[in-house]
């Protein structure tokens, strides 16, 4: 398993570059990671013929989770038009339509209150 020093550069910033997929230069098949048991190195082989390349980093994959998630996180101006939620005259401040629906915040967090947002049945336009 990787340590996580594996994945610093010498002045202790972590690299982010992008791990990416590597093809065989013989067959065009792609690489998986392997271990060579006699030098301890990290390698890509080919599953097919058998080609093999060292590896240029310790990193095999990389997981990046984003932890930031919109309030209004999968609204599209679709919703408008759904029977289903409920509706408001509260007037759109974008084209002044009276008519909009509304929905309560998608954040789900000890630390914020409950929002409503709407969004205008006239432009789409969300709002607070």
């Amino acid at each position: 398993m990787a340590t996580p020093q594996s994945t610093m550069s010498h002045d202790g910033a972590e690299k982010n570059q992008q791990v990416t997929f590597r093809f065989c230069s013989e067959c065009s098949n792609m690489l998986y990671p392997k271990e060579d048991e006699d030098s301890h190195k990290l390698q890509f082989t080919c599953r097919t013929c058998f080609y093999t390349e060292d590896a240029q980093t310790t990193c095999v994959f990389r997981n990046v989770l984003n932890q930031s998630a919109g309030e209004t996180a999968g609204v599209t101006h679709d919703v408008a038009s759904d029977p289903t939620l409920p509706r408001s005259n509260k007037a759109c401040a974008k084209c002044g339509g009276e008519e909009s629906v509304f929905f309560q915040s998608q954040q789900r967090s000890a630390d914020t209150g409950m929002k409503l947002f709407y969004v205008c049945c006239n432009c789409g336009n969300i709002f607070q």
